[in-house]
Protein backbone atom coordinates (compact mmCIF):
# COMPACT_ATOMS: atom_id res chain seq x y z
CA UNK A 1 0.00 0.00 0.00
CA UNK A 2 1.42 3.51 -0.73
CA UNK A 3 2.19 5.49 2.23
CA UNK A 4 1.52 8.67 3.23
CA UNK A 5 3.86 11.60 2.05
CA UNK A 6 5.31 12.27 5.84
CA UNK A 7 9.00 13.14 6.04
CA UNK A 8 11.11 11.19 8.71
CA UNK A 9 10.64 14.31 10.97
CA UNK A 10 7.03 14.31 10.42
CA UNK A 11 6.58 10.46 10.82
CA UNK A 12 8.40 10.56 14.01
CA UNK A 13 6.29 14.04 15.98
CA UNK A 14 2.84 13.13 14.46
CA UNK A 15 3.28 9.44 15.75
CA UNK A 16 0.36 9.89 18.70
CA UNK A 17 -1.43 6.93 20.82
CA UNK A 18 -4.37 6.56 19.16
CA UNK A 19 -7.16 5.53 21.70
CA UNK A 20 -10.78 7.39 21.18
CA UNK A 21 -10.62 8.08 17.17
CA UNK A 22 -9.57 4.23 16.65
CA UNK A 23 -12.41 3.35 13.82
CA UNK A 24 -13.84 0.34 15.45
CA UNK A 25 -16.26 -0.38 12.88
CA UNK A 26 -13.65 -0.62 9.81
CA UNK A 27 -11.92 -4.50 9.20
CA UNK A 28 -7.79 -3.89 8.73
CA UNK A 29 -6.61 -6.25 5.69
CA UNK A 30 -3.77 -8.60 7.26
CA UNK A 31 -1.93 -7.84 3.70
CA UNK A 32 -1.31 -4.30 5.54
CA UNK A 33 -0.38 -5.52 8.84
CA UNK A 34 1.96 -7.88 7.61
CA UNK A 35 3.96 -4.75 5.37
CA UNK A 36 4.35 -2.92 8.97
CA UNK A 37 5.45 -6.17 10.44
CA UNK A 38 7.52 -6.65 7.46
CA UNK A 39 9.21 -3.15 8.69
CA UNK A 40 9.28 -3.93 12.40
CA UNK A 41 11.83 -6.80 11.44
CA UNK A 42 14.11 -4.46 10.54
CA UNK A 43 15.07 -3.09 13.54
CA UNK A 44 17.95 -3.74 15.50
CA UNK A 45 17.75 -6.78 18.41
CA UNK A 46 20.78 -7.20 20.96
CA UNK A 47 23.59 -9.66 18.89
CA UNK A 48 21.48 -9.93 15.95
CA UNK A 49 19.25 -12.85 17.89
CA UNK A 50 16.08 -11.57 16.66
CA UNK A 51 14.12 -13.11 19.13
CA UNK A 52 10.88 -11.61 18.73
CA UNK A 53 7.59 -12.99 17.75
CA UNK A 54 4.42 -11.40 16.95
CA UNK A 55 0.84 -12.35 17.78
CA UNK A 56 -2.14 -10.43 15.57
CA UNK A 57 -5.49 -10.99 16.80
CA UNK A 58 -8.53 -10.59 14.55
CA UNK A 59 -10.58 -13.40 15.63
CA UNK A 60 -13.76 -11.78 17.28
CA UNK A 61 -13.70 -14.19 20.47
CA UNK A 62 -10.23 -13.89 21.60
CA UNK A 63 -10.51 -9.78 21.23
CA UNK A 64 -13.60 -10.11 23.59
CA UNK A 65 -11.36 -12.07 26.08
CA UNK A 66 -8.51 -9.87 25.87
CA UNK A 67 -10.52 -6.82 25.96
CA UNK A 68 -11.84 -8.12 29.52
CA UNK A 69 -8.95 -8.66 31.00
CA UNK A 70 -7.84 -5.24 29.40
CA UNK A 71 -11.05 -3.39 31.19
CA UNK A 72 -9.87 -4.91 34.53
CA UNK A 73 -6.59 -3.71 34.62
CA UNK A 74 -7.99 -0.37 33.40
CA UNK A 75 -10.06 0.04 36.19
CA UNK A 76 -7.62 -0.93 38.91
CA UNK A 77 -5.21 1.83 37.14
CA UNK A 78 -7.62 4.54 36.65
CA UNK A 79 -7.93 4.13 40.90
CA UNK A 80 -4.37 3.94 41.57
CA UNK A 81 -2.13 6.77 42.61
CA UNK A 82 -0.30 6.39 39.22
CA UNK A 83 -2.88 7.10 37.21
CA UNK A 84 -2.60 9.55 33.99
CA UNK A 85 -5.79 11.65 35.39
CA UNK A 86 -3.95 12.31 39.15
CA UNK A 87 -0.71 13.35 37.94
CA UNK A 88 0.77 16.99 37.79
CA UNK A 89 -2.07 18.21 40.27
CA UNK A 90 -0.44 21.28 41.29
CA UNK A 91 0.00 22.50 37.47
CA UNK A 92 -3.34 23.50 36.34
CA UNK A 93 -2.29 23.46 32.30
CA UNK A 94 -0.65 20.07 32.88
CA UNK A 95 -3.39 18.78 34.76
CA UNK A 96 -6.11 19.36 32.22
CA UNK A 97 -3.83 17.72 30.06
CA UNK A 98 -3.43 14.22 32.03
CA UNK A 99 -6.76 14.14 32.80
CA UNK A 100 -8.03 14.32 28.93
CA UNK A 101 -5.58 11.35 28.88
CA UNK A 102 -7.33 9.47 31.27
CA UNK A 103 -10.05 10.11 30.02
CA UNK A 104 -8.91 8.41 27.00
CA UNK A 105 -7.30 5.02 28.57
CA UNK A 106 -10.91 4.97 30.42
CA UNK A 107 -12.61 4.74 27.09
CA UNK A 108 -9.90 2.26 25.46
CA UNK A 109 -10.40 0.11 28.50
CA UNK A 110 -14.27 0.09 27.33
CA UNK A 111 -13.59 -0.65 23.96
CA UNK A 112 -10.08 -2.67 23.60
CA UNK A 113 -12.17 -5.99 22.58
CA UNK A 114 -13.78 -4.01 19.74
CA UNK A 115 -10.51 -3.04 18.16
CA UNK A 116 -10.86 -5.10 14.78
CA UNK A 117 -6.67 -5.99 15.22
CA UNK A 118 -4.52 -6.31 18.11
CA UNK A 119 -0.83 -7.08 17.79
CA UNK A 120 1.31 -8.46 20.75
CA UNK A 121 5.28 -8.35 20.36
CA UNK A 122 6.95 -10.94 22.38
CA UNK A 123 10.28 -11.83 23.23
CA UNK A 124 11.59 -15.24 23.83
CA UNK A 125 13.00 -15.34 27.69
CA UNK A 126 13.23 -18.56 29.40
CA UNK A 127 15.21 -16.61 32.13
CA UNK A 128 14.38 -12.84 33.80
CA UNK A 129 17.37 -11.53 35.84
CA UNK A 130 18.03 -8.15 36.97
CA UNK A 131 20.35 -7.25 34.87
CA UNK A 132 19.04 -8.89 31.52
CA UNK A 133 16.04 -6.61 31.55
CA UNK A 134 17.67 -4.00 29.28
CA UNK A 135 18.85 -5.95 26.82
CA UNK A 136 15.86 -8.05 26.46
CA UNK A 137 13.43 -5.33 26.08
CA UNK A 138 15.62 -3.56 23.94
CA UNK A 139 15.90 -6.31 21.41
CA UNK A 140 12.05 -6.11 21.23
CA UNK A 141 10.39 -2.47 21.72
CA UNK A 142 12.45 -0.78 19.03
CA UNK A 143 10.73 -3.29 16.79
CA UNK A 144 7.05 -2.56 18.28
CA UNK A 145 8.13 1.34 17.65
CA UNK A 146 9.00 0.50 13.71
CA UNK A 147 5.33 -1.30 13.69
CA UNK A 148 3.65 1.54 15.19
CA UNK A 149 5.59 3.63 12.78
CA UNK A 150 4.85 1.85 10.02
CA UNK A 151 1.32 1.67 10.75
CA UNK A 152 0.98 5.13 10.85
CA UNK A 153 2.79 5.70 7.14
CA UNK A 154 -0.06 3.32 6.32
CA UNK A 155 -3.58 5.85 7.65
CA UNK A 156 -3.49 2.96 10.69
CA UNK A 157 -3.38 4.09 14.53
CA UNK A 158 -2.14 2.33 17.71
CA UNK A 159 -1.21 2.95 21.27
CA UNK A 160 1.32 1.68 23.02
CA UNK A 161 -0.22 -0.60 26.17
CA UNK A 162 1.26 -2.67 28.51
CA UNK A 163 -2.20 -2.76 31.38
CA UNK A 164 -2.83 -6.42 29.97
CA UNK A 165 0.46 -7.81 31.76
CA UNK A 166 -1.50 -7.65 34.61
CA UNK A 167 -3.05 -11.10 33.23
CA UNK A 168 0.12 -11.73 30.80
CA UNK A 169 -0.44 -15.24 32.45
CA UNK A 170 -4.34 -16.15 31.30
CA UNK A 171 -3.56 -13.98 27.75
CA UNK A 172 -0.68 -16.62 26.93
CA UNK A 173 -3.42 -19.77 27.80
CA UNK A 174 -5.44 -18.42 25.73
CA UNK A 175 -3.64 -17.84 22.78
CA UNK A 176 -1.62 -20.84 23.30
CA UNK A 177 1.76 -18.87 23.96
CA UNK A 178 4.55 -21.30 25.46
CA UNK A 179 6.04 -20.23 28.95
CA UNK A 180 9.32 -19.12 27.78
CA UNK A 181 7.68 -16.44 25.38
CA UNK A 182 7.12 -12.88 27.72
CA UNK A 183 4.60 -10.59 25.94
CA UNK A 184 5.88 -6.96 25.49
CA UNK A 185 2.90 -4.81 25.35
CA UNK A 186 -0.49 -4.61 23.40
CA UNK A 187 -1.35 -2.51 20.44
CA UNK A 188 -4.44 -2.06 19.12
CA UNK A 189 -4.34 -1.30 15.05
CA UNK A 190 -7.54 -0.07 13.62
CA UNK A 191 -7.67 2.87 10.67
CA UNK A 192 -8.47 6.30 12.89
CA UNK A 193 -11.32 8.78 12.45
CA UNK A 194 -10.65 12.54 11.69
CA UNK A 195 -7.87 14.15 9.40
CA UNK A 196 -4.24 13.76 10.60
CA UNK A 197 -2.10 14.63 13.56
CA UNK A 198 0.27 17.10 15.27
CA UNK A 199 3.11 17.18 17.35
CA UNK A 200 2.02 16.90 20.84
CA UNK A 201 3.44 19.66 23.72
CA UNK A 202 6.37 18.60 25.35
CA UNK A 203 8.82 19.62 27.91
CA UNK A 204 11.39 22.04 26.92
CA UNK A 205 15.12 20.24 25.79
CA UNK A 206 16.59 22.13 28.09
CA UNK A 207 14.75 20.86 31.05
CA UNK A 208 15.86 17.58 31.08
CA UNK A 209 19.26 17.82 28.95
CA UNK A 210 22.62 16.60 30.41
CA UNK A 211 25.93 17.30 28.63
CA UNK A 212 29.16 15.42 30.43
CA UNK A 213 27.05 16.03 33.96
CA UNK A 214 24.05 16.23 35.16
Amino acid sequence: MPTLPLTPDQLLTTTRSVRKRLDLTRDVPIDLVRECLEVALQAPSGSNRQGWHWMVITDENSRRVIGNYYRQAVASYLKSSGSAATLFADDQERNAVQRRVGDSVAYLGEHMGEVPVLVIPCVRAPRLSAGSQAGLWGSLLPAAWSYMLAARARGLGTAWTTLHLRHETEISELLGIPTDIRQGALIPTAYYTGDTFRPAPRQPLDDVLHINSW
